[in-house]
């Protein structure tokens, strides 16, 4: 029988009841209990007889705040949107690499970028699929799994696993099986009373836990707010919103580049007009044949089913658009039904429209799923981590629902043979890690109908410096190169599927920035993969942020910056941009551009609720003054 039990006591009978070391399995992101995770960790760290072994990802922290007009600007704005949100003590250590020696944090994937300078992050990091996490945390000894879960008062006797079902559900039965054998692994449940509860696969009886903490969690759930989407990821988005298919099944990564492809489609199908002549101006005829026999520029008649690990806030704002809305079913007879159109009406209201393995938004999307009623809430079926990255386990029934699927991920990298970069530098060091990327990459080859998507920026801005992101070269890959297929940049779209390595190399010359095509051009020449007399067709050699920049005044209704809402006020949006235009401008080419700037910004009386915001109405001192000429210059170069 469940035990209902405080922090404190559910420590103590935690370290009665297992062995000298610890496994403990928390869920990646939102679901992990932080503060029995912090009493555990401060317990084992007084204990050095005992060892505790964290198996986890993405463990989530506030943004570091910075220094100087940046602190100024994060400062008040985080603690508004983070609130009372209890940091992870493991996670404050492996930033200062003062990690007790009886603990290990083992992750699979990480923060992005938050981690690259902690030595134990990065020793302790696990390269796995996303699938196969489970299987891998299992066989290391797991004896501990600890998660937040949701309640409805009006089912007094069950709980949701709500925003982590991933791995959970994929645990179990490995559970079961162990405690068969006679081994002992408890199961630590808390619920949190802002967690939307997720009814179907995700809801459990609470007799599956054999701990639940008697005090709910009510501190402010994690949130990552939506990010200004930008000229090149509003390009890529529109790019890629054209290889969707109406009628077939869409996944969406992470990140504003998905946020720029929620965008489009939300455009295709509410103002199909302006869409297609701005896709007119973007020159997309050129990939017509492409867009006809693989996705299309059309309102979506049929609609969409999402099968995403991750369910974003833009598979959210497609639903309430009636953009994903085509429904699955739970077995191969109805399936077939639905497929071929002649399910009754009773059957129909089983349907799924979106298969997620776990949620992470904005504070507004877990408001939006807290306000939805429970019959629309039951079409999103949080399940499985194994139920959606793979194929094996019900294959024919995902055949049938999978049809014409578009598997949308990012890259930071991609070389000019095919293969993509996503989760590590050359060096070694993890930025993130591979999680479902592979697996949706292998689906997108094996799925008849199937594609997988790349997208990325052509090139970056670093220290002052432009480079770009289509290389020869890289020393290490994420997706191989024998496994591409079709990569996405602003400039356009590159199918790379059955061609041969010149042709490849001409598709990612035609979507990389104009500033870099020569020297890549002469690489792929030097080593005998492009003929000597290679030229690029003259209208891919106009590939230039002046030329979107120019298309983007022409269409600025479909170039929103912040398609999905914002968490940012209308000030704090303006100082954004100003702070982001600042940046751009510290290198040394620019540096005179900036003092002049500077010299020559408005008088404060221009912009009193913005200095307000950054306490620089009065400034006190040089530095003071000074950060408010440079501020009041980026205002001016970038506010409207």
């Amino acid at each position: 029988m469940v035990q209902s039990v405080s922090i404190e006591q559910a420590v103590d009978d935690v370290l009665a009841r297992l062995p000298a070391h610890i496994h403990l399995g928390l869920p990646l992101g939102l679901g992990k209990p932080n503060r029995f995770v912090n009493a555990l960790y401060q317990r084992i760290a007084q204990l050095p007889e005992r060892q505790l072994t964290v198996y986890t990802a993405l463990s989530l922290g506030r943004p570091s705040l910075g220094d100087g007009l940046q602190r100024r600007f994060l400062a008040p704005f985080v603690e508004r949107v983070f609130g009372d949100y209890p940091e992870l003590d493991y996670l404050a250590d492996l930033h200062r690499d003062t990690l007790p020696s009886n603990i290990h944090i083992e992750q699979f994937f990480m923060q992005p970028g938050s981690l690259l300078h902690s030595a134990p992050a990065q020793q302790d990091y696990v390269s796995s699929n996303y699938s196969h996490a489970a299987r891998d945390i299992n066989a290391a000894g797991l004896n501990l799994v600890a998660q937040l879960v949701a309640h409805d008062p009006r089912q007094p006797a069950r709980l949701s696993l709500s925003c982590n079902p991933d791995i959970t559900l994929d645990l179990l039965p490995m559970i079961a099986r162990r405690r068969a054998a006679g081994e002992t692994i408890l199961l630590v449940g808390q619920v949190h009373s802002d967690l939307p509860y997720m009814p179907g696969d995700s809801e459990l009886g609470r007799e599956a836990f054999d701990l639940l903490l008697d005090e709910e969690e009510g501190s402010t759930l994690f949130s990552t707010p939506n990010m200004p989407v930008g000229l090149q990821d509003h390009c890529i988005g529109l790019h890629a919103s054209t290889l969707v298919r109406d009628g077939g099944t869409l996944q969406i990564g992470i990140g504003s580049m998905g946020d720029a492809l929620t965008a489009a489609l939300l455009a295709r199908q509410a103002d199909n007009d302006g869409y297609r002549a701005l896709l007119t101006d973007l020159d997309v005829h050129y990939w017509a044949p492409l867009i006809s026999r693989e996705g299309g520029v059309e309102p979506f008649a049929k609609g969409l089913y999402g099968c995403s690990e991750m369910f974003v806030n833009g598979l959210l704002a497609l639903s309430d658009a009636g953009i994903v809305r085509r429904k699955v079913y739970p077995n191969v007879a109805l399936q077939l039904q639905a497929n071929a159109g002649t399910l009754d009406e009773s059957s129909q209201q089983g349907g799924v429209s979106v298969h997620g393995g776990f949620f992470l938004g904005p504070r507004s999307f877990y408001q939006r799923l807290r306000d939805l009623p429970h019959g629309k809430l039951a079409e999103f079926n949080m399940t499985a981590i194994s139920y959606i990255n793979e194929l094996y386990g019900h294959e024919a029934l995902k055949r049938l629902q999978r049809v014409d699927a578009r598997f949308i991920n990012s890259a930071f990298t991609v070389t000019l043979m095919g293969a993509g970069v996503a989760d590590q530098l050359e060096d070694g060091r993890v930025l993130s890690g591979v999680g479902g990327q592979y697996n949706f990459v292998a689906q997108g080859h094996a799925l008849e109908g199937a594609r997988s998507i790349l997208i990325l920026r052509s090139w970056r801005e670093s220290g002052g410096e432009v480079s770009s992101n289509i290389v020869w070269e890289y020393g290490h890959c994420t997706i191989p190169r024998h496994l591409r297929d079709i990569v996405i940049t602003e400039y356009g779209i590159a199918d790379l599927r059955g061609k041969t390595d010149a042709k490849v190399i001409e598709a990612l010359l035609s979507i990389s920035d104009s500033r870099f095509q020569p020297g890549l051009i002469e690489q792929a020449q030097k080593v005998g993969k492009l003929p000597k007399e290679f030229s690029l067709e003259p209208r891919f050699t106009d590939n230039t942020p002046q030329r979107l920049q120019a298309i983007a005044a022409r269409h600025p209704q479909l170039f929103p910056e912040y398609p999905l809402g914002s968490d940012f006020s209308s000030e704090e949006r303006d100082l954004l941009r100003a702070l982001n235009w600042l940046k751009s401008k510290f290198k040394l080419t620019e540096i005179l551009e900036l003092g002049k700037a500077a010299l020559d910004a408005p008088e404060p009386s221009h912009y009193p609720a913005h200095l307000a915001r950054m306490q620089l109405a009065n400034p006190e001192g040089l530095k003071e003054d000074l950060y408010q000429r440079l501020l009041l210059a980026g205002l001016k170069a970038t506010v409207q």
